[in-house]
């Protein structure tokens, strides 16, 4: 395979990872909090999430595989693993290995849910809130002036992501509105 061929291929799948990352913390959100869905669409949308999730990993391996078989830079096999070891734009690939260092967390705390505390799977799983945005600036920083495109891309993953959190923030927490409820005297 081309050299250039890798390296178009790097970007393409970093791209559509970012895409992917953004469609899940979506459904991630929407599956969560107070306006939750119940029943049929709940399982749908929770394997919905499941699926996506997994070509996000997918495409990642691959733009991580071909970033560093491309020799346009220097990344190796260790600053994919080890956040703000590389040779090549070492703040913003970090960021990269960063938040992919995180979808192994999330993955992996994920694949043994049933077999840790939920509170560990949960607090794990926030971390994607932190992914997310490490991804983001990862791409925008690392997008050269000819990839327009990409850019535009990631900025709009980054305002639909973005509005996807305001709306679960805002939707506050049952339990937690219950408790400020009963502290002010509000009986039902």
């Amino acid at each position: 395979m081309s050299n250039e061929l890798l390296w178009y291929l790097s970007r393409a799948t970093g791209i559509t990872s970012i895409a992917l990352l953004t469609a899940v913390l979506l459904l991630g959100v929407v599956t969560s909090g107070r306006r939750r869905p119940v029943g049929e669409r709940a399982t749908i949308l929770m394997g919905l999430h499941r699926w996506l999730s997994l070509g996000m990993v997918a495409f990642l391996g691959v733009h991580i595989t071909t970033a560093i078989a491309e020799t346009y830079v220097s990344i190796d096999w260790i600053s994919a693993l080890v956040p703000f070891t590389s040779a090549y734009s070492t703040a913003w690939v970090g960021l990269g290995t960063l938040a992919f260092d995180l979808v192994l967390a999330v993955v992996a705390t994920s694949l043994l849910r049933q077999r840790i505390p939920e509170r560990l799977w949960r607090r794990v799983h926030w971390g994607a809130y932190a992914m997310w945005p490490i991804a983001l600036v990862h791409g925008l920083m690392l997008a050269t002036s000819a990839e327009t495109i990409l850019t535009a891309i990631t900025i709009a993953c980054g305002a639909v992501g973005a509005a996807g959190i305001a709306w679960r923030l805002s939707t506050g927490h049952a339990d937690r509105d219950a408790r400020r409820g009963a502290l002010q005297g509000e009986w039902s």
